[in-house]
């Protein structure tokens, strides 16, 4: 069968947060792949709209991992070109609104990331709010959902990998891992996944780590991959590891492999 064509949810015509000329809120490259991975990256643009200015930040704090995954959007891309996957990335910095949170939780637009305070994010109307969801949130998880729902129509299996970096020291405190899984009740994509990197890299696997996924706290994963029934996993690779073209270019082969051999231990649906 043939999926059917993806449609991208179209911002509201009113109250518009992004310029007709400003970038898209989303990259979406091969949409019509048929390999069974789909890659998402939900913080892989440092991006702010015109209108919000700097958020009150200094320009290096937008360089910052407050403002994105730093490296992650080449390793994925690279990932999505070996595998003839799709791949799905916000280009807006997760300052503005954080696509990997529920709506309604506090880390949805912060006003503090780590220790900086985002001036810009304090005292928000519900208007404002409701602008950076509607050009932001609702067209990237729109046209996952779209994208799902036509695979899922074409019966193509789907395998959700969402692609993340974290930085190495948080609040102070080092994370030695090298690359964190991240998943919750569903274990079938990364339990081969664990015995694979830890064949190569014990004891630098973070086993969810840094974080542990939860409902209240993410939103691709528990959305797009457990009420779905969909094998997912999120992978976090340490950010000075892929902060250059080498380190991203060699991460992205290293887990080519890793992928693919925990790939064939999966059925086929």
């Amino acid at each position: 069968m043939t999926a059917r064509p993806l449609e991208i949810p179209e911002l509201a015509a009113t109250d518009r947060l992004l310029d007709p000329d400003e970038p898209a809120p989303l990259l979406v490259e091969r949409a019509d792949g048929r390999s069974r991975l789909v890659l998402v990256a939900d913080h892989a643009g440092r991006r702010l709209p015109r209108r919000l200015g700097d958020l009150g930040l200094a320009a290096a704090d937008l360089k910052r991992h407050i403002a994105y995954d730093i490296g992650i959007l080449p390793v994925a891309q690279a990932l999505a070109r070996a595998f003839e996957a799709p791949l799905i990335a916000q280009t807006y910095s997760r300052l503005v609104i954080d696509c990997n949170r529920p709506l309604h939780v506090a880390q949805s637009i912060p006003e503090t990331s780590e220790l900086t305070a985002i001036p810009g994010n304090r005292n928000l109307s519900p208007a404002a709010r409701e602008a950076r969801i509607e050009a932001l949130f609702r067209p990237y998880h729109g046209t996952i959902e779209a994208l799902l729902d036509a695979r899922a129509a074409a019966g193509l299996a789907t395998v959700l990998v969402a692609m993340h970096s974290f930085t190495p020291v948080f609040k102070g405190a080092a994370r030695p891992w090298l690359i964190g899984l991240l998943y919750n009740r569903d274990a079938r994509l990364a339990r081969p996944l664990i015995e694979l990197l830890n064949q190569d890299s014990a004891p630098y696997i973070g086993d969810r780590l840094p974080y542990v996924v939860h409902d209240e706290t993410d939103y691709t994963l528990p959305v797009h991959g457990e009420r779905r029934g969909l094998p997912h996993v999120g992978i976090e690779i340490r950010q000075d590891l892929i902060a250059d073209p080498y380190g991203q270019a060699a991460w992205a082969a290293w887990l080519e492999g890793i992928l693919k051999t925990a790939l064939d231990r999966l059925p086929d649906r």
